[in-house]
């Protein structure tokens, strides 16, 4: 914990030097944001230069059977889009499991009527769907998202298990191309595939779309970085694949953890290098998906709150790592990252509100400099953000989801907006964490349900 406490004392300084010091050094938090950020960019352009070249053909391999384990707690509105989108795979799974938690609207119906599948009983596996002999229900009492994919993963015996929330929709070749990334890789555990935000079709879900899609895109650049450092610690629950003997080693998902799937990595990770394992983990650019997101303010805040406080969460978990050289780059570099990262959305609402300060104040002197800097600041996130979209392309074959006219105006419109949100909704995490609460909070989905209206 001594990271952390270093940087919060940090902040506190840089905080009160505002009103000690004048001139562009009062707004000292501000600069400390923008250095930080700035390496964080260097640092991921440079580890994505790979995806430049063009890439290899992974080697032919044995083709592990594919299960799906889809974790579903009162979501009979999108469940079929989700399953319909499973059965259509160009690859079909050779099992699909709806981990039914507790659901207690017309999941049982859906399940019934469309699907000819029989009631199996709390805590049993269905027999398979008369008409989709891969599907399966298994129903269990409401105990949470881990407690039922834990629970569908054990009954499972497929050699590798792809964890699929029910408002994800996959394209059509994303289990293939996770079929091909573990044959071609013996020491893959974990694959990530990559997720587009899909929001409603109002205006405030067009304005939480346009942003979130960039920032989406830029997150999955920055874990091809981290993945080239191997050093990768983030995969999305909502669309990721991993071997099933590795998971049931470790115990499967944590029900007490806020961000089970983050928490999850953290554990494989030190189980593989407390043993010397070469257990590694991915993401994989052919395996995309899209997912429902936020279309609201209050719903946003939410999400990221529940987010930033399990992330919060699993960082006290493992603070015995942190800066640990057993456990190599890792240890070294990610999680002191990280440990920055849990105190950079404060330096930047600091920054915002005394720049604002400043501006109501008349204090010239300090504003006009500091003004300087968030235009070269603009300037670089302008440069990034249109690299991000590039690789992104070449990436995952997709431009149909991205304007890189509309991806420079959202790094231009962001710093002001958006990013102030995402800090919000951080900084409500920090009291979610420290308050110990655990609850999620209820999501309306809507973008997929406009996904399928627009088909």
């Amino acid at each position: 914990m001594l990271i952390h406490g270093g940087v919060m004392a940090l902040w506190i300084v840089l905080f009160a030097r505002a009103f000690f010091l004048h001139g562009v050094v009062a707004w000292s938090t501000g600069i400390a944001y923008v250095i930080y950020d700035t390496l964080l960019l260097v640092f991921v352009a440079w580890n994505s230069l790979s995806l430049m070249r063009p890439s290899p053909v992974a080697a032919s391999g044995a083709q592990p059977t594919l299960g799906v384990a889809v974790a579903a707690h009162n979501e009979a509105a999108v469940l079929s889009i989700t399953l319909n989108a499973l059965l259509g795979q160009t690859r079909v799974p050779t099992q699909i499991v709806i981990a039914d938690d507790g659901s207690t609207d017309g999941t049982a119906a859906l399940l019934a009527e469309r699907y000819g599948l029989v009631d199996p009983g709390e805590g049993n596996l269905s027999e398979p769907s008369p008409s989709f002999p891969a599907l399966r229900w298994l129903r269990m009492p409401h105990g949470g998202k881990a407690r039922a994919l834990n629970a569908a993963i054990v009954l499972m015996t497929t050699d590798t298990v792809m964890t699929v929330d029910a408002d994800t929709l996959l394209e059509p070749d994303a289990c293939a191309a996770m079929s091909r990334a573990f044959a071609g890789s013996p020491n893959l555990v974990v694959a990530a595939g990559l997720l587009s935000p899909v929001c409603s079709r109002t205006a405030s879900g067009r304005f939480f779309q346009w942003f979130q899609t960039y920032e989406y895109m830029r997150n999955f650049i920055s874990r091809y970085a981290w993945m080239r450092a191997h050093s990768l610690l983030l995969v999305s629950g909502a669309f990721a694949c991993f071997r099933r003997d590795a998971l049931l080693t470790v115990g499967g998902f944590d029900p007490d953890c806020l961000v089970e799937d983050y928490e999850l990595i953290h554990r494989l990770r030190r189980y593989a290098l407390d043993r010397g394992l070469d257990w590694d983990v991915r993401v994989i650019g052919g395996a995309r998906a899209r997912t429902d997101a936020p279309s609201t303010l209050p719903s946003f805040l939410r999400q990221r709150r529940r987010w930033f406080a399990g992330f919060l969460q699993t960082q006290y978990w493992y603070r015995s790592m942190i800066g640990n050289r057993r456990y190599g780059l890792i240890g070294t570099l990610m999680l002191p990252v990280k440990a920055f990262d849990t105190v950079q959305p404060l330096y930047g609402l600091t920054a915002f509100f005394l720049l604002l300060a400043f501006l109501l104040g008349g204090h010239v002197a300090i504003v006009l400099p500091v003004l300087i800097i968030i235009l070269g600041k603009i300037a670089v996130d302008l440069a990034f953000q249109a690299w991000s979209v590039h690789l992104y392309r070449r990436w995952s074959g997709d431009s149909t989801t991205s304007s890189f006219g509309m991806a420079l105006l959202a790094s231009i419109l962001e710093p002001f907006s958006f990013q102030l949100m995402r800090h919000g909704g951080a900084a409500l995490g920090w009291l979610y964490f420290l308050l110990r609460r655990s609850e999620w909070g209820t999501q309306h989905r809507e973008g997929l349900n406009s996904v399928e209206e627009g088909r």
